[in-house]
């Protein structure tokens, strides 16, 4: 029986872990920009190319 509450705290430490991180990624402006990656491989390159020659 005691093994179970070694366990519920050990999972309530770990999803409290989780969710510091997640408010911790919200308020550091992680998920802001969703568009960009989706359309990141359709820009044209050519500019970078061209200035690291």
């Amino acid at each position: 029986m005691e093994i179970i509450y070694v366990l519920l705290g050990i999972s309530l430490l770990a999803a409290l872990s989780f969710l510091a991180g997640f408010i911790w990624s919200i308020k550091t402006g992680q998920f802001e920009d969703d568009y960009t990656p989706g359309v990141r491989m359709l820009f044209d390159d050519k500019e970078n190319k061209e200035t690291n020659n």
